[in-house]
């Protein structure tokens, strides 16, 4: 076949760069040995690369942005389509609709290119993020609990299906493949293309607040927190997290309430934000920052320094459910006893929660909780991953399932779907992808959706 893009085969002396320069975890997988990898230039390599594995009894896994902390493309004896050289984009001023391609970084190529006609997009925090798994999870963006998730932006996909054919998919057309595409994951059963996305106009002012506790105040600032949160406006994104501080003075972690507002003037923000600056405890705050101006850009300079690359991950997540009373002590150890420096522990808002539309992606709560284990200690690795367990482990009375952007199915399995999407998503893979061409979940065993203690 001739391709635009490159086969790489094992043997090869790029081979080896080409299953794994683009995967951002150091931690790296060396366990598993893709049959080819296909660096796509073109729709037409994706179609091609797809025809191939069918010819050579392949299944097919994709890459996207790489970003993945279990690597989901590497998969053994699979071709992997990577879509990195493969990067378009396009706005219609018209009717307000941005075309991209999955490997197109969400904050540091659409957004940028977005802005030029005064339109945003809620992308990925970390602005590196391909969009391509990010809408396939469901897209926990930016301002998720008032602007929905990600993917409910998605209006169309173009999608290389089982049969190597490209088609449009979309509400009225190839629905079914349309549904599952928002939500699946790595469990989708088709190379999307091309994702048509609806825009939104760009926030006029953006606002931020930051207060910052010693962790001795854990409990009495995040039980405050729990029984107010759904109370804030909708404009604001609020994440208490705890993370050291690259700030001269701070020589161990806090624990950091923050609320950035995304409205048209200084005083929508000001109002917007002021219920998180009636915290009884912000006498007591380390610092604090209340209803100053940002930048997009300062916000994604924040995220960078967080999530550096070259580092190793481990990460784990949980959506919870439950009474303060029961929720604080269970994320305790998460927030209170990081094992590294650069480690951080993030309490998202999703309250009050808005009913979902009809897509794969079905399972949330009120609060999103996740620990990011970063570290450049290979010999560690056994260990870290042992607290990160134990941290999960606290929190299992209060947990009602996982998001599929922040899991790894090969260490622990949680529900990721309501049940009947989850028989939905079976019936239509079982005609769409009825051979198993596509790898899906990476797993140690079958996915079950279901939570590992209630089996």
């Amino acid at each position: 076949m001739n391709f635009t893009g490159t086969l790489h085969l094992p043997g090869d002396q790029s081979f080896e760069e080409a299953c794994f320069g683009r995967v951002f975890n150091a931690r790296r997988p060396s366990d598993r040995t893709p049959a080819a990898v296909l660096e796509a230039a073109t729709e037409q390599d994706v179609v091609e690369g797809v025809r191939l594995a069918l010819e050579r009894g392949w299944q097919v896994a994709v890459r996207s942005g790489g970003h993945s902390w279990a690597a989901w493309s590497v998969r053994e004896e699979a071709l992997l389509i990577d879509l990195g050289d493969f990067r378009e984009m396009a706005y219609d001023p018209r009717t307000g609709l941005a075309t991209a391609t999955p490997s197109v970084k969400g904050g540091d190529e659409l957004n940028p290119y977005l802005g030029e006609f005064g339109r945003f997009f809620n992308a990925g925090h970390c602005p590196s993020v391909g969009i391509g798994g990010f809408l396939l999870q469901g897209g926990q963006g930016w301002n998720a609990r008032g602007w929905g998730w990600a993917a409910e932006s998605v209006v169309a996909i173009d999608v290389v299906t089982a049969e190597g054919e490209l088609v449009r998919a979309d509400g009225t057309r190839n629905s079914d493949l349309f549904w599952a595409a928002r939500g699946a994951g790595p469990g989708f059963f088709g190379v999307v293309t091309r994702f048509h996305l609806r825009t939104r106009p760009l926030p006029g002012h953006l606002a931020h607040t930051v207060h910052a506790y010693p962790l001795d105040l854990f409990d009495e600032v995040m039980t405050w927190l729990h029984g107010m949160h759904h109370t804030v406006s909708d404009l604001v994104e609020i994440v208490a997290l705890t993370q050291t501080p690259p700030l001269p003075g701070f020589d161990g972690p806090v624990l950091l309430v923050t609320g950035v507002s995304m409205t048209d003037t200084p005083e929508q923000a000001a109002e917007a934000l002021a219920p998180l600056h009636a915290n009884p405890y912000a006498d007591r705050a380390l610092f604090r920052v209340e209803a100053q101006p940002t930048t997009l850009a300062e916000q994604l300079q924040g995220q960078r320094t967080a999530n550096p690359e070259d580092h190793r991950y481990l990460v784990d997540n949980a959506w919870l459910t439950g009474p303060a009373d029961q929720v604080v002590p269970a994320i305790r150890k998460a927030f209170t006893e990081h094992p590294t420096r650069q480690t951080f522990t993030i309490w998202f808002s999703m309250a009050p929660l808005r009913e979902l539309p009809d897509m794969a992606f079905s399972l949330q709560s009120e609060i999103y909780c996740a620990t990011y284990v970063v570290h450049d200690e290979p010999e560690r690795d056994a260990e870290l991953r042992a607290w990160l367990d134990g941290a999960m482990a606290a929190m299992e009375p209060v947990t009602a399932g996982q998001y599929l952007g922040d899991s790894d199915f090969t260490v622990r399995q949680l529900k990721f779907m309501g049940d009947a999407q989850w028989r939905r998503l079976q019936e239509i893979r079982a005609v769409r992808d009825p051979k198993g061409l596509f790898a899906g979940c990476l797993s140690t065993g079958n996915v079950t959706n279901t939570n590992h203690w209630e089996r």
